[in-house]
């Protein structure tokens, strides 16, 4: 298809720079970047990714040149609509994202915009610092995303902004101009900064009487910092532009100490307009951050993974977190007792255990995601970012939550409260006929209320698509001339992040949810629960996080969960009731973008735990598969890996096959021919099939005691190792009487994993014939293999949603680990001084839950060693031709490291998958627990 004019000349602009590469001009890229983590679709005309400063200047010439607006990009977290642009969307984080240098002596750091926050301050801890303003998407948003915003997080109580962090800027205005900013940046040292210059000259009054008036007016242009009593520190200055002025090519930040001692008070209030009323008194006694979170976000963390992962809090329905940090421990004690007497709390206290206070930071931390999803219907950002004078949140928080009630919504507050600032999610009806009405008038009213209140429309998300509009219900005709000024000397031809800020977009246009008004179905609300935070984003294993393997190895944003969920956001405005307004750039189940964006999905279930949203998307891939190709004819593997049951079933049924197939697939030539049949990678070994099936070789009864079924699935059943046998010692030792089915019962997870879904459905009818009579009695089944396990626990109630007896069957069936954790009166073995390295299987983390099997571990006191992601593997992922290369990264990622580190311990892996993987990629033979419990390593 021919480009449009405009995306051609810039295309050839790049070529004749030699960089031609960096553009990406395809619908996939496209769909990718048309939204951020904000309500608005904006679908850009091309997407740059720059791999060095100079390319960068060579792009933004570029556009320039042929008239191209621009939009600079870093991770895309904006929750106000900043990152997206009608133009060239420019990411900075994917390759401009060097730590150029660190001085410990200065405490500053320089780095290219594209290095993310938690990055910087791990590399400053070396040195005891860290950079200072740290939101709760630390893990992945980037520095220069956070200058551009003027970003903040929970701990700017004691850290400042980000402009308040900001030493100096090299930047390239929307004229071109290359400045290098800093304190010794003199006004005539150029044309540009002399203009601005001029312009603060002729306003000081207006800026000395609305701007700076509090820590979190972000909105607008922070003109204050040009003020000469300040100055002139255009570089902290920039600092909230967002885009709209100038592109940051280098930054200098200021590093702070990070103290030795911290704790963390959690206080208890009645509602959380009453938390807000403690906020000026807290702020009293010198906290780091003081965090407001509401009861009903963290009842989701609760419904989702269990109480368990909620600790402990004080009464109430608001809570307020507040940190305490300083060198003396002593002095800390003494400031939170006095901080716990003076706060006013129903009840407060400090939260001695580290492990739990982390998981409470941890939930505030995911409050956008959980708020998102914390109510009856979705809940939307847009109005998710006001901020008061903290001695006047309590009484803003009342009026605020009067008006929702007047309009008939509901939302969640939580956020900065020592700040003032309060993050909210709240139910509008976009996506019913006129909740687009609702949502703008509404945001207009509650615009006029925190101005009415002193406030700020913004606090740190800064104003983008969601707020710019609303500027002048908060500063005079003055003032929002003061902006045009500006703008009108670093950007003359509008193509900096047009629309944002100056000359505004009204606030309900280009809103993504509208698409779905009449268009309603399960499937779209599935995958519209993604708001775009980017969790996924972030390395999460060293804390056992799964999500989301392949991102981590190709650092692609199609292969993230945040850009498979935006590709289906896509798809779904294009269904059986026609095209959505504003047409759609993927075009059906089938399209390329689709399966693109899907294919390297390991369906590890890992975004079912760890997405803050609770997005599914080895559901959505299944799903997806499952309509693609029913009623045609399907890839090879998916007869070949997704009837494996079936094959290992006929293979080891007759004696003479097993050994007959185990030679050919062992012979050069036709383990070849063998591999290109089934789909499969030639350079993957083929699994050995058992000669007989595990079974066949077992009595049906076993020892006396209490009665018990090991349900074997097909991999225990029908390959070699599996520790069936191990699973009966284990058992019996434990006083119970195992014995085995003698009817096939397949969960038909293979079925699932390459969306055959009649297939599957016939399969867990089939299970549940076999399974449920003995659940109905009350026996316990224990299952074997992890992800056969979890399928009776998330898949078989989405594929038999009104079928009663798969919740019957699904209480049944239990880990070894947890039927031995629920026995009394057994003991593990002792195994002081035995290693372990420990891979639990990706399905085993996130849906089963792994804290069984770690509390039962850490008994038998083995020095353990827990691995965090993904064996790479992953079923028929691994071993499918196209995959190979991506599932060594991802075991390179965390398992393969894991196990060389530490060559004599003994591996432990329940799921098949991690066993072969290991097996064929570390020459490691890793033991089931069964096992290890019985002494078979």
């Amino acid at each position: 298809m021919a480009l449009p004019e405009q995306t051609a000349e810039l295309a050839s602009a790049l070529a004749r720079h030699g960089i031609e590469q960096v553009l990406d001009t395809s619908t996939l890229a496209r769909a990718l970047y048309s939204t951020d983590a904000s309500l608005y679709r904006v679908v850009p005309q091309a997407v740059a990714r720059p791999r060095t400063i100079d390319e960068l200047a060579a792009v933004l010439d570029a556009a320039r040149a042929v008239g191209m607006p621009i939009t600079t990009r870093g991770a895309g977290t904006s929750c106000a609509g900043n990152a997206v642009g009608p133009g060239l969307v420019v990411d900075t984080a994917r390759h401009l994202n060097t730590i150029v240098s660190i001085d410990p002596e200065a405490r500053t750091a320089v780095v290219q915009p594209g290095v993310v926050q938690a990055l910087l301050t791990r590399a400053g801890s070396a040195y005891g610092l860290r950079f200072g303003p740290d939101p709760s998407t630390h893990t992945r948003c980037t520095i220069g995303g956070m200058i551009g915003n003027n970003a903040c997080g929970p701990r700017a109580l004691g850290y400042g902004r980000s402009a308040d962090n900001v030493i100096g800027l090299e930047v390239i205005t929307g004229t071109g101009e290359q400045l290098r900013l800093d304190a010794a940046t003199a006004r005539e040292s150029s044309s540009s900064l002399a203009a601005l210059g001029r312009v603060v000259d002729g306003a000081l009054g207006t800026i000395r009487t609305e701007f700076g008036r509090f820590g979190r007016q972000v909105s607008g242009y922070s003109l204050e910092h040009l003020l000469p009593e300040n100055r002139f520190a255009v570089a902290r200055f920039l600092a909230g532009t967002e885009g709209t002025l100038a592109v940051i090519t280098e930054a200098t930040v200021r590093l702070v100490d990070d103290p030795p001692h911290k704790l963390m008070v959690a206080l208890g209030y009645p509602s959380m307009a009453d938390a807000g009323d403690a906020a000026a008194v807290i702020t009293e006694f010198s906290p780091t951050a003081a965090e407001g979170l509401d009861r009903r976000i963290v009842d989701v963390v609760a419904r989702r993974l269990g109480p368990a992962a909620v600790p402990p809090l004080p009464r109430g329905d608001g809570w307020m977190f507040v940190e305490l940090v300083g060198d003396d421990p002593g002095e800390l004690g003494s400031r939170a007792r006095r901080l716990i007497a003076a706060a006013g709390a129903l009840e407060g206290y400090v939260v001695e255990d580290p492990l739990e206070a982390a998981a409470l930071w941890k939930i505030r931390e995911d409050g956008a995601g959980l708020a998102g999803v914390s109510l009856p219907t979705p809940a939307y950002a847009g109005w998710e970012d006001a901020a008061v004078p903290p001695a006047k949140l309590g009484a803003y928080l009342r009026d605020f939550d009067a008006l929702m009630t007047e309009r008939g919504l509901l939302g969640l507050p939580y956020g900065h409260f020592g700040d003032g600032c309060v993050h909210i999610r709240i139910d509008f009806p976009l996506t019913s006929p006129g909740g687009s009405e609702l949502y703008r008038e509404f945001i207009e009213a509650a615009a006029d209320l925190v101005a009415g209140y002193g406030g700020s429309m913004s606090g740190e998300h800064g104003d983008g698509r969601a707020r710019s509009a609303l500027l002048p219900r908060m500063y005079s005709p003055a003032a929002l001339e003061l902006f045009g000024q500006v703008k009108a000397v670093f950007d003359p031809q509008n193509l900096m992040n047009p629309g944002v800020l100056v000359d505004p977009r009204p606030i309900d246009a280009d809103l993504r949810a509208v698409a779905l008004v009449g268009r309603e179905s399960r499937f779209a609300a599935e995958v519209h629960r993604c708001t775009g935070v980017g969790k996924c984003l972030a390395n999460t294993t060293a804390g056992l996080g799964v999500m989301c393997p392949s991102f981590q190895a190709t650092r692609e944003e199609k292969d993230s969960t945040r850009g498979r969920a935006r590709v289906l956001q896509e798809m779904v405005r294009s269904n059986s009731s026609g095209l959505a307004p504003g047409g759609t750039l993927v075009d059906g189940w089938r399209s390329p973008e689709v399966h693109a964006a899907l294919d390297l999905c390991l369906s590890c279930k890992g975004c079912a735990r760890d997405c803050p949203t609770g997005i599914d998307m080895a559901t959505y891939k299944s799903e997806v598969l499952d309509r693609t190709w029913k009623g045609r004819l399907r890839p090879r593997s998916h007869y070949a890996l997704g009837w494996l049951p079936r094959w290992g079933r006929l293979i080891t049924r007759a004696r003479v096959l097993a050994p007959l197939v185990n030679a050919v697939t062992a012979t050069p030539g036709l383990r070849n021919l063998v591999r290109w049949s089934a789909g499969v990678d030639q350079r993957r070994n083929l699994p050995r099939f058992s000669a007989r099936s595990a079974r066949s070789r077992m009595p049906k009864m076993v020892g006396e005691g209490t009665p018990v079924v090991v349900w074997v699935d097909s991999f225990s059943d029908c390959f070699t190792g599996g520790g069936v046998e191990a699973v009966v010692a284990v058992l019996e030792s434990a006083g119970y009487a195992p014995r085995f089915l003698e009817r096939n019962a397949c969960c038909g997870l293979t079925w699932i994993s390459t969306g055959q879904h009649d297939g599957a459905r016939r399969q867990l009818r089939h299970a549940l014939d076999v399974l449920h009579p003995i659940a109905a009695a009350g026996t316990p089944i224990v299952g074997l293999e992890p992800s056969c396990t979890a399928v009776w626990r998330s898949d078989a109630a989405e594929l038999l949603p009104g079928d009663p007896r798969v919740p019957t069957v699904g209480s049944a069936v239990v880990t070894l680990a947890e039927l031995l954790s629920a026995t009394p009166a057994w003991a593990p073995p002792d195994l002081s001084g035995v290693e372990l390295v420990v891979q639990p299987h990706c399905h085993h983390a996130s849906i089963l839950g792994w804290q069984t099997d770690a509390a039962l571990l850490a008994r038998t006191g083995a020095t353990v060693t827990t691995v965090g992601g993904c064996c790479g593997l992953a079923g028929n992922f691994g071993v499918e031709k196209g995959h190979y290369e991506v599932s060594v990264k991802v075991a390179e990622h965390d398992l393969l490291p894991a196990v060389r580190a530490r060559p004599d311990a003994v591996v432990l892996a329940d799921g098949f998958s991690c066993r072969t993987q290991l097996a064929e990629l570390a020459d490691r033979t890793a033991v089931t627990l069964a096992e290890l419990l019985a002494g078979r390593f």
